[in-house]
Order: C-alpha cells, then sequence, then structure tokens
C-alpha cells in the first residue's frame, strides 16, 4: 500500500506559554468563584463541601485514574494496534543492527556473522578555527541571551511584588479622612473661628470654648432628634474619640533673659524662648500662685496647673516648627459632659492658664474610624513665640494597624521576603568575590538599601502587630474610655512609609541597569562614570558658593523677607533663583540698592558660569564615551541585536541566518557522494538478513555467497 503523509497544522513553540497562561488564568478564575461561592454556603456546608472535594481529588490522583490509564492502555495496545506494520517492520529489526554515528565503532561481536557484514569508514572533515569561532559565538550569545531574559523576568517578578506589598499597605482614604479632620476641626471656612488665623490669646480661647470642645462631642441631629447610639463619637459621628482629649501646656521659667541697665526700670521680667534647659517644671496652685493654701477649684483644675512627666502623661517628645518640645507640662483632660467642659475652660480662661510664660499649647486626642479601619493621631499645637508671634500648627495622621488583610497580600510578602535572601546571598557571595571594592559598585549598593530597608520593615511590621494587640486589648476591656497615644505610633507608620518609599525608589533605579543594552542608555551611564571625579569636585566648589551667598542673604534680609526668615527658608530661595523662578520684587522692596546688586551677582556667578561649567563636564564625558563606543563596541549592544534578530525569527518575520549558514556549512563538510556508502551498508544488512533466512529454511544445503557474487 502507499503511505500516507499526514498533515499537521502546528503552532509556534512560544504558544505553549500562551496556552499554560491561559490554562492558569481559567483555573483562578474558577477557583476564585468557587471560593465565593462557598462563603454563601456557611462553615458547615463549606466544610462538608471541602471534605468531599479533597476526598474525590486525591482518590481520583491515586486510584481512579491510574486505573483508567492501564485500562485503556491495554484497550489501544489489544485493539488499536496494526499489525501488518508491526510484522513489516519487525523483518528489518535486528537487535544487532545498531544506528552508529560516524565517528563511532562497534566494539561488540555481532552474534550471527555473514559475509556481507560491512560497515562504511565515512568520516566528516573537521571544522575550522573561523567556523568554530563562529559557532562558540552565538552559542554565547544564547547563554547570555537567556541569562538578560532571566534577569528580567526575575526583576520585573520582584518589582511587581513590592509595588504590590507597598500600595496595598497604603489606603487611598488617607487623605480624605486627614482632608475631612482638617475642616471639621480647624474651621478654615469660617471668619470668626479659623484656627489657621489666630493671633492672640483671646482668639485661641473663643475658638476652644465655641469651635473645638463642641466638635469633640456628637450634638443633635438636624431634626432634633437626640444622638443615640454614638456615645463617644465626636460631632461628625464618623469618628470615635479614644478616651479623652488632652491639652498640654508647656512653660518657661520667669526672668530667663536678662534686661539691659538702661531698659530696667522700665521693664520688670523677661521671657526668653523656649528650651529644655530653661522649661518650667514647678507645681503650682490655680493662678500660677505659689502659696500652699487650699484651693476651693475642682481637681480637674487643680491639675491643669500641677507639672506632670512624659510618663505620666503617656505622651512623647513634640517637634513644632520653630522649637521642639518637652514629653511632660501642665495638662488639662477634655473629660465630662460638654457643659462641663465649657465651664472648666471658662475658669481657666479667668485664671490666665495661659500667660506670658505660655510657650506651646498643645491639644492631643486620638480617634477610630470604624469605615476606613483607621487609627488617627490628631494634634494641635500653638506656638508663642517671644516675639508675640502666635504660630498654629495642626497635625493629623492615619494609621492602618492591619496586617495581611487578604491572602493574596500575605503570599506576596512571602514571595518578596524570598526573593529579599536570595538577593542577599547574591551579595554576600559578590562580597566574598570582589571584598571591598564591592560598595564602590553603584548595583551593589542600591541591593544593600532595599535589603536594609526592607528588613527594617519587617521589624516595624512585628512592632505594629504587637501595637495592635495592645491597643485592641485595652479598648476591649474599657470599650475605648481610656486614654491611648498614637504619637509614636504615628512617626513609627512614618518611618514605615518611607522605608517602603525608599524601596520602591531603589528597585526603580535598577530599572537603568536593565537598559543598558540600549545605547541611548548607555551613555547615559557611562558618562555619569566618566564625569564622577569632575562632578564631585565641581559640588564641592559650588557648595562653598552656595554657603557664601546662603550666609549674605540670610544676613542681610532676615527681617525684611519672609523667605529669609531661617536658614532652611533661604536655601530654598537660592534654588528657586537658580531655576530662574523667583519673584526679585520682595528684595527690591526690602532693599532697594543691596537687592538688586545681591540678586545680579547671584546670577552671574551661579546661573552663568557655574551651570555652564557642569553643562561643559557634561558634553565633554559624553564625547569621550561616544568616541570610546566607536572604537570599542559595547557587548551589551550586540546581545540586544542578537535578542531582536532571534524574536524576528520566533515570531516568523525573518528568516534565521544562521540556520542557511548552517547548512552552507553542512553541505561543505559533509559531500552527499560520502553518504553513498551508508546506503551500500543498508543493502547489505538488507541481504545478510535474507541470506540468514534462507540457512535456517535449508539446513541441508550449503548456501554461500559472496561480495562480487552480488553484484555479478
Amino acid at each position: 500500500s502507499d503511505e500516507k503523509k499526514s498533515f499537521r497544522l502546528l503552532f509556534p513553540w512560544w504558544c505553549l506559554f500562551i496556552a499554560y497562561g491561559l490554562s492558569f488564568i481559567v483555573a483562578a478564575i474558577s477557583i476564585f468563584f468557587i471560593i465565593v461561592r462557598g462563603i454563601e454556603f456557611g462553615d458547615l456546608k463549606t466544610q462538608k463541601w471541602l471534605a468531599s472535594l479533597l476526598s474525590g481529588f486525591f482518590s481520583s490522583i491515586f486510584l481512579i485514574q491510574p486505573i483508567k490509564i492501564i485500562i485503556l492502555t491495554l484497550l489501544f495496545a489489544v485493539f488499536m494496534r496494526h499489525k501488518n506494520e508491526d510484522e513489516q517492520a519487525a523483518e528489518f529489526i535486528d537487535d544487532d543492527n545498531i544506528e552508529l554515528n560516524d565517528d563511532e565503532e562497534y566494539l561488540h561481536s555481532i552474534q550471527t556473522e555473514s559475509s556481507f557484514t560491512y560497515r562504511s569508514q565515512t568520516r566528516a572533515n573537521r571544522l575550522d578555527k573561523v567556523d568554530i569561532a563562529r559557532a562558540r559565538d552565538r552559542r554565547v550569545k544564547e547563554i547570555q541571551m537567556w541569562s538578560i531574559i532571566r534577569e528580567a523576568f526575575t526583576f520585573f517578578v520582584f518589582l511587581s511584588l513590592l509595588y504590590t506589598i507597598t500600595y496595598t499597605n497604603v489606603n487611598d482614604n488617607a487623605f480624605y479622612q486627614v482632608n475631612h479632620l482638617q475642616k471639621f476641626f480647624l474651621n478654615t471656612r469660617q471668619i470668626t473661628n479659623d484656627y489657621t488665623k489666630i493671633s492672640r490669646i483671646s482668639e485661641y480661647w473663643n475658638w476652644l470654648e465655641n469651635s473645638f470642645v463642641e466638635n469633640m462631642r456628637a450634638q443633635e441631629w438636624y431634626n432634633g432628634q437626640p444622638p443615640s447610639n454614638l456615645s463617644g463619637y465626636i460631632n461628625d459621628r464618623s469618628n470615635r474619640l479614644i478616651g479623652w482629649a488632652t491639652m498640654r501646656q508647656l512653660r518657661i521659667k520667669p526672668d530667663s533673659c536678662k534686661i539691659e541697665k538702661p531698659v530696667q526700670h522700665l521693664f520688670a521680667h523677661c521671657y526668653d524662648d523656649y528650651s529644655f534647659f530653661n522649661e518650667e517644671k514647678q507645681s503650682f496652685q490655680p493662678g500660677w500662685a505659689n502659696n500652699q493654701t487650699s484651693s476651693s477649684f475642682n481637681s480637674v483644675i487643680n491639675r491643669a496647673f500641677t507639672y506632670q512627666t512624659g510618663d505620666e502623661l503617656n505622651s512623647s517628645i513634640y517637634v513644632g516648627k520653630h522649637e521642639t518640645y518637652n514629653s511632660g507640662g501642665y495638662a488639662y483632660e477634655f473629660r465630662g459632659r460638654l457643659s462641663d467642659l465649657q465651664s472648666n475652660l471658662s475658669e481657666l480662661y479667668q485664671l490666665e492658664w495661659i500667660d506670658s510664660q505660655t510657650r506651646a499649647v498643645l491639644i492631643q486626642f486620638s480617634l477610630y474610624n470604624p469605615n476606613s479601619q483607621f487609627f488617627i493621631s490628631c494634634n494641635l499645637l500653638v506656638e508663642f513665640l517671644s516675639s508675640g508671634w502666635i504660630e498654629p500648627q495642626s497635625r493629623f495622621d492615619p494609621i492602618s494597624f492591619q496586617t495581611f488583610t487578604s491572602l493574596f497580600q500575605l503570599i506576596c510578602s512571602i514571595f518578596y521576603m524570598i526573593f529579599i535572601i536570595s538577593m542577599m546571598i547574591e551579595g554576600v557571595q559578590s562580597f566574598m568575590k570582589m571584598k571591598f571594592t564591592y560598595f564602590r559598585n553603584l548595583w551593589s549598593l542600591i541591593d544593600l538599601g532595599i535589603i536594609i530597608c526592607s528588613w527594617t520593615n519587617v521589624g516595624i511590621y512585628i512592632w505594629k502587630c504587637q501595637e495592635s494587640n495592645r491597643i485592641g486589648d485595652l479598648f476591649q476591656k474599657t470599650n475605648g474610655y481610656v486614654y491611648i497615644s498614637l504619637q509614636t505610633a504615628a512617626y513609627v507608620n512614618d518611618i514605615f512609609i518611607y522605608l517602603f518609599g525608599f524601596c520602591c525608589f531603589f528597585g526603580t533605579i535598577k530599572f537603568v541597569h536593565l537598559f543598558r543594552f540600549n545605547h541611548r542608555s548607555m551613555y547615559f551611564i557611562k558618562t555619569l562614570q566618566h564625569a564622577g571625579r569632575s562632578l564631585i569636585a565641581f559640588v564641592f566648589m559650588v557648595s562653598i558658593i552656595y554657603a557664601a551667598f546662603l550666609a549674605l542673604f540670610y544676613l542681610l534680609f532676615i527681617s525684611k523677607v519672609e523667605q529669609c526668615s531661617s536658614i532652611l527658608q533661604t536655601t530654598q530661595m537660592l534654588f528657586e533663583m537658580t531655576l530662574l523662578k523667583f519673584d526679585v520684587h520682595d528684595l527690591c522692596e526690602a532693599a532697594s540698592l543691596l537687592g538688586p546688586i545681591c540678586f545680579s551677582l547671584f546670577i552671574f556667578i551661579v546661573v552663568f558660569i557655574c551651570v555652564s561649567m557642569f553643562i561643559t563636564i557634561i558634553r565633554e564625558s559624553f564625547a569621550f564615551v561616544r568616541n570610546e563606543a566607536k572604537l570599542k563596541p559595547n557587548e551589551d549592544q550586540r546581545i540586544l541585536s542578537f535578542m531582536i534578530s532571534k524574536l524576528k525569527q520566533w515570531l516568523g518575520l525573518s528568516k534565521s541566518s544562521e540556520l542557511e549558514r548552517d547548512e552552507d556549512m553542512r553541505s561543505r563538510y559533509i559531500d552527499p557522494i560520502e553518504s553513498f556508502p551508508d546506503k551500500i551498508d543498508q543493502l547489505l544488512d538488507v541481504l545478510n538478513q535474507f541470506h540468514v533466512e534462507q540457512q535456517s529454511n535449508q539446513p541441508g544445503e550449503k548456501v554461500k555467497l559472496s561480495v562480487d557474487d552480488s553484484f555479478n
């Protein structure tokens, strides 16, 4: 019968990845809907369903499927086998007929010897050095290509895990929570009780009595109904107060500064700015009296004039805009009904609780929003400077103590830590090879930064879990009626977010290392490396020039221009002037002569000279790198071209020049005529088999053939 050639339509090999990907996606979607559907059944039905599912799954793997495969194998072997083809193939199959390569020799003896047994001695010519080098170069490129693909894929997975973990620890509602509380407590939309516009002590008391205290208690609804089931909530009816709010005052000692002799008869007292050394820590009677006589005031008022340490108040050091304040002070607690709070504040106002020795009043309280699952640390600070200026400040820090809110987040965290451990192992191996030169490599320092930030966040995460359990236990025992300071937790949470930000920053910077195959990106990296020493010297010189101008502008305009009121603001102003985004009218109004002169001098030296020097350094380094690239081509760029050509071949967009070269090489070094002896070997094997069969069928006859007889 004629041979039937079967035609099969095959997809490219890379479709295998698409098939596996689709299979995993379908399986994941199925599992998701099964889990969602199973939740509706309840715990008992879900457990029974899972038990039956797992038992059926494992019984199918270990019992049903093996039996099914054995039965199908027997059925196909018995009923679906082509017997004729097997018999024809068996006639030409011999155990001693072993296919060997051209450079191999069969060393074992053949059982049935025949005069027809013959093996050709076809030898392939060896490749020359050029072709060997070409083949080796191609193989090296393939190895490097797959190494680069693995590196890129691994880094992409690592960065995806990093961004997933980072953004799952950040809640989008944080901004709206802070914005709401700022508008709610600061009253920026009102004219009379605007916290941000407070400039006198009387205005601060007015804001306390008429705005802040009323907002700390849930009032009646718009229809006059009482706020039932809202005990402990503030007036927005969304955030619950944890414990109570505290108002802490920090004072300085009297006569903390000296009055000059010419004016001593005009001023009786002098009060300096706040510092840890001149802080007042003595306890007083109401009205700041030193006598020890008993007073008729209640205990809350008496405690407001008694100094308490930070441990007693459960408070921490607070950093303001102008000073850093100690954790202790004179505290008043907002506890009780609204009428009691208003009465106490009015009494403190009459007793001049805030006077000329007061340097800061800090209101602290903690909130919890059950809707957004946020703990909020609220701090309202008012600084009273020695100049008479009052600086109101506010800070609202939302904190989320939720840990692993989903299984997906837990899995991502586990895989991320596996990547970090592998990165540590690679770093240790690199350090053992490179020694201290390891720290001179930029990418090694970036990996080290990622490792340090990640492990620090692991420690912070453990602390957050413990703090969450502690707050939860206190909340459960006291029903939320206990003072809990979240100031330290807010600081630690900020560090937690900052470290994640640095991890994302370092991880994104590593993308530049993957772009080394692009010649433009490579020029950028090489230019910075070549210009490193010159840039260090340039930065040192510019720093000296900036320091000189910083001292000049700060000392000349400290009392005349707001941007020069502090060293930090003056530095910011100089950078704005460098970018030519500064309004010079303030300087001209402050000093009509010195202002324009200083500004022009800064523009000429920094903008015209220093910036031009910086551009020149970069330009010369870039020209050097470009000329060097022309003389010595980059190996990474050759790998990129090789990868692009391979990709085109896999997609069928171009023919393989390498395959054509291999065919040419094969035609040059293996002549088709040299395969003729192999064909003769096949013919002799068939005749030998026929000869053996004839001898077995006619034992009485002697049949002897030779090679010459077979061709006569």
